[in-house]
């Protein structure tokens, strides 16, 4: 078979699964069969081979990507291949890394929504029923308070899959974690916490990753959301709402409290946004002061490590990203984890209502 008969099938190809990729995101229907159908089995796959690595494959399939995607013209002119083969090899690459991320994770943009997946309605909520649950939350989030010592990271892990076993299904979430998926340190860690990542689900070979510098009040929550996006949540919020849930329901008080402290800037942005400044200080006031004392260390920590500039392009970046996947609220929608909760609490009293009635 000559040369050319071989690129015009690999041009083929990409062109169909480009079609599929396509297909998938605008026919209605077709995302949440590939969330209830496809995911799983890829997932499986894909997480067992890259198992078979002690570090993040993912991270090393991006930096060499990158590599090639600058380094290939200045090959090829050293080579001597023309300007219009060039284009070519880089244009059918990014094709390939563009249809790999898609079937591999990325079509997950595509399923059901969390309110139809769960059958929860939306609850528009006034700013009175906003400043009951900023109370509840405050207290219960006092009560936990306890001191975050050096974490046992791998009974941790047990613990928050124990959790999304327990809870998963009926907060509908489709994929199981047959074993115990392996999370991996950045190999990038002190870059990355440049832009403030603290973890990323890395899509292309079904592996998560964990910034090695975070703090050990926050592995457990940043664990727990990152597990959320391998059982093919996609949304930032639905990822928040998912590690806040199992967090808060294990039976570990350090779990408990540390999936608690995990909303807090989150609930705080959100009221500092919706309530009078009397009010908001009201709310901040009844803050343990441990707790608060907790929260400005964060905030100082990562700040120290944090970049202004390279940090607002990964930003910027990412805002289109989510933007561009259906999440139109962009980076925003991580605060959103806030109306998943009230939503979610208000179905709680309404089925509790309904059984007392019954």
């Amino acid at each position: 078979m000559d040369i050319k008969k071989i690129r015009n099938i690999r041009y083929i190809t990409w062109g169909c699964l480009l079609a599929i990729v396509w297909a998938v995101q605008l026919i209605p229907g077709w995302g949440e069969g590939y969330a209830r159908h496809i995911y799983p089995p890829v997932c499986r796959v894909l997480s067992f081979v890259s198992s078979w690595f002690p570090f993040s494959v993912g991270d090393l399939f991006i930096f060499l990507s990158i590599l090639f995607v600058c380094l290939y013209p200045c090959y090829g002119t050293w080579k001597k291949h023309g300007w219009k083969k060039i284009l070519r090899r880089e244009v059918e690459y990014l094709v390939m890394v563009y249809v790999w991320f898609y079937l591999a994770w990325g079509l997950n943009y595509s399923q059901d929504s969390f309110y139809k997946r769960t059958g929860i309605p939306y609850t528009p909520y006034s700013e009175e029923q906003f400043l009951a649950f900023c109370h509840h939350y405050i207290e219960t989030l006092n009560s936990h308070w306890v001191v975050i010592g050096h974490p046992d990271k791998e009974e941790i892990r047990r613990e928050i899959k124990r959790q999304y076993d327990l809870h998963g299904k009926e907060l509908g979430i489709r994929v199981s974690a047959h074993s115990l998926p392996s999370n991996k340190e950045m190999l990038f860690s002190s870059f990355i916490s440049k832009v403030g990542v603290l973890g990323y689900m890395g899509p292309f070979f079904c592996e998560y990753n964990l910034n090695k510098e975070l703090l050990p009040v926050q592995f457990p929550a940043t664990y727990a959301h990152e597990l959320a996006h391998f059982l093919g949540i996609s949304g930032e919020a639905e990822a928040n709402f998912y590690a806040y849930q199992v967090c808060t329901h294990s039976p570990d008080q350090g779990i408990r409290f540390c999936g608690y402290f995990s909303i807090l800037n989150y609930l705080l942005g959100n009221a500092y946004r919706l309530l009078d400044e009397v009010s908001y200080k009201e709310l901040f006031e009844a803050i343990r002061p441990e707790i608060i004392e907790l929260a400005r260390y964060k905030q100082a920590y990562w700040e120290q490590r944090y970049s202004p500039a390279i940090g607002s392009i990964q930003k910027w970046i990412y805002d289109l990203y989510l933007r561009g996947n259906k999440i139109e609220s962009g980076r925003k929608n991580y605060s959103e984890v806030i109306g998943l909760l009230l939503s979610y609490e208000a179905w709680q009293q309404t089925q509790t209502t309904a059984e007392e009635n019954m």
